[in-house]
């Protein structure tokens, strides 16, 4: 797993994007942001390097299909 390819959670993300929570979940919600991956029973987190692609283009993003 390379750098961009690590794991960052809630708080990263929300600080990153500028997102609020409620936005964040429904921009998941319509496949306009990176869907989370499921790091443990009770935890998951999305993969840098898919929030930096949206960060780059956040109103042309949109969630690749079979990823």
């Amino acid at each position: 797993m390379t750098s961009s390819d690590r794991i960052i959670r809630m708080k990263t993300v929300l600080a990153r994007t500028g997102l609020s929570r409620t936005t964040l979940y429904r921009k998941m919600g319509e496949g306009t942001f990176p869907r989370q991956v499921k790091i443990s029973v009770h935890g998951a987190g999305w993969r840098e390097s898919a929030v930096n692609r949206w960060i780059a283009d956040p109103a042309g993003y949109r969630e690749e299909l079979g990823v």
